[in-house]
């Protein structure tokens, strides 16, 4: 019979951050931690309703813009502290500067695998349904981009009307001038008057 302790010592590294990482979202989502919670919550919410507002290009500069503001503030400080102080602590991010951030190469190969294997899964399951393979499941993704496209064309087309209608018009014209040069060489076809 194995113990908590056997089970411990025969978990991998990854398996340990993993379990280890779970408890720390179940942290979360139940407020064990206010103030980490509260700013995890806090700075979701705020990107949510920063996405709603801005393009996600937009978010993620001004993001990416407060990030550096605060990080480059944070250095000036340090660095006039250290000179007022006249202490040797040196770069305040050095324990992150110094930390590997890559990707191993497993890492990447397992995921790389596990996406490929999901990948050909979608492409065969597309085939499956595209080519009929089971009529009700056919039926089913029919109903189903029928039902979103009936929900969605609308609002799109409302929006971009302009626009549609203007390839709309290039495509029929297209089309026209296609069946205009086969009737005209089929012998006996009249073409067709508007």
């Amino acid at each position: 019979m194995h113990t908590n302790a056997d089970n411990t010592t025969s978990m991998t590294t990854s398996e340990m951050e993993i379990k280890h990482w779970k408890e720390q979202v179940v942290d979360l989502l139940y407020w064990r931690d206010l103030q980490r919670t509260g700013v995890v919550f806090g700075a979701s919410l705020f990107l949510l309703l920063s996405l709603s507002v801005c393009s996600i290009i937009s978010v993620i500069s001004y993001v990416a813009l407060a990030l550096l503001s605060v990080t480059i503030s944070f250095r000036i400080y340090k660095g006039i502290l250290q000179a007022v102080q006249k202490s040797e602590d040196g770069h305040p991010f050095k324990m992150y500067l110094d930390k590997d951030f890559g990707i191993s190469s497993e890492l990447a190969h397992k995921y790389g695998d596990t996406a490929l294997a999901h990948f050909n899964s979608l492409i065969k399951e597309l085939r499956r349904l595209f080519l009929v393979e089971d009529l009700v499941d056919s039926l089913k993704l029919f109903f189903f981009v029928g039902l979103i496209g009936a929900f969605s064309w609308p609002v799109i087309y409302e929006k971009h009307q302009a626009q549609i209608d203007h390839y709309y018009g290039l495509v029929n014209k297209q089309i026209k001038d296609v069946f205009g040069k086969i009737q005209a060489k089929i012998p006996g076809a009249k073409p067709k008057t508007e």
